[in-house]
């Protein structure tokens, strides 16, 4: 009606010589332009609405306890060497209720499943400077238990201890700093090569992480470089490869140099060539530390000090690689469908 309004008004005054073309045409435009401002003025009620709503989401999840959190006594992990012990460990994963928003639960509870125990009565020691290897199926319960030692879940039952101090009686941020971990999809941050590496060591120098990066077998590539270390690898390091980011994990991890690493399929996907770098760089990365490996290619434990089987959340068998393929058990059928697919 406006614009009618206008044009009508505007054309009559035009016609009697009054206004000019021109200024008519200013005039639709700028009402035109007039109209944007006033529309989004009209919606102000409803912004106004839908923040107040995602504020207090956001408001709910800041206030929401943590259930991993440092006791009030909590002491910092021991300097040396780190043996860890795990007595009659029992987890299953939280309820929904204990851990996900109120404002959303009333939505997903005709839809949780619980998902039953995970773990059963586990009991094992990794001595300190030795690898000790998880091998099993999926869903046995192997990355499980590499989220409990970390403290990203605490046990349901039992206790996880490092040289005789419960885990939980340690301060997170000294647990944490004892840790390295390397997974299957090492995430790398849209950044330099250096500014990846210096997130496990935020002073180190040039000379420290060319050190980390040879004994990761990857310093030949960075070399190469135009940029070297200022070298921008990409979202999720996508301008590497697999081989490559698994190997610049590693470079970090040196670069940490904790007591404790946990290794959760550091090599699988890996094509044979990437797989034996990996590996030669992991050797040096496991050298004198404390190590758990998770793996479902059992040609990479072959050297471990204890392999453990498990299967629906228990030990089935432990022992060394000679000692479980002269059992006949799981791991032999597992080694020997591996060696004929190979």
């Amino acid at each position: 009606m406006a614009t009618a309004f206008a044009y009508g008004v505007g054309g009559h005054l035009t016609i009697n010589k009054e206004i000019s073309l021109g200024t008519l045409l200013a005039i639709t435009a700028l009402l035109a332009r007039l109209y944007g401002p006033l529309t989004a003025l009209s919606n102000v009620r409803v912004d106004v609405m839908t923040a107040l709503v995602s504020f207090e989401r956001v408001f709910e999840v800041l206030d929401l306890s943590p259930m991993v959190k440092d006791k009030p006594d909590a002491r910092d992990v021991a300097s040396g060497p780190l043996t860890i012990y795990f007595r009659n460990v029992s987890f299953s994963y939280p309820k929904a209720e204990e851990i996900s928003l109120a404002s959303l639960e009333a939505i997903a509870k005709p839809e949780t499943v619980q998902s039953g125990e995970i773990l059963k009565d586990i009991s094992f020691e990794v001595p300190s400077g030795t690898m000790t290897a998880l091998v099993g199926s999926s869903g046995a319960g192997k990355t499980t238990i590499s989220a409990l030692l970390p403290r990203l879940y605490d046990v349901t039952a039992g206790s996880i201890s490092i040289n005789d101090a419960d885990i939980r009686n340690l301060t997170l941020q000294s647990l944490r700093d004892s840790i390295g971990i390397v997974t299957q999809d090492a995430h790398m941050f849209h950044d330099s090569i250096a500014a990846n590496l210096r997130y496990a060591k935020a002073d180190a120098s040039e000379s420290e992480m060319e050190a980390a990066c040879r004994a990761a077998q990857i310093w030949d590539l960075i070399s190469s470089l135009p940029n070297g270390f200022d070298t921008v690898v990409g979202e999720r390091g996508h301008r590497l490869s697999g081989g490559e980011k698994q190997r610049l994990a590693i470079a970090r991890l040196l670069l940490k140099a904790p007591r404790i690493v946990v290794l959760d399929e550091a090599t699988a996907h890996l094509d044979s060539e990437n797989e034996a770098l990996v590996q030669e760089a992991l050797s040096k990365a496991l050298e004198g530390r404390t190590s758990l490996v998770i793996a479902h290619r059992l040609s990479t434990v072959r050297a471990a000090h204890q392999i453990l089987v498990l299967d629906e959340g228990l030990i089935k068998e432990r022992g060394t690689h000679d000692e479980l393929l002269t059992q006949g058990g799981i791991y032999a059928d597992l080694y020997q469908r591996q060696s004929f697919s190979a």
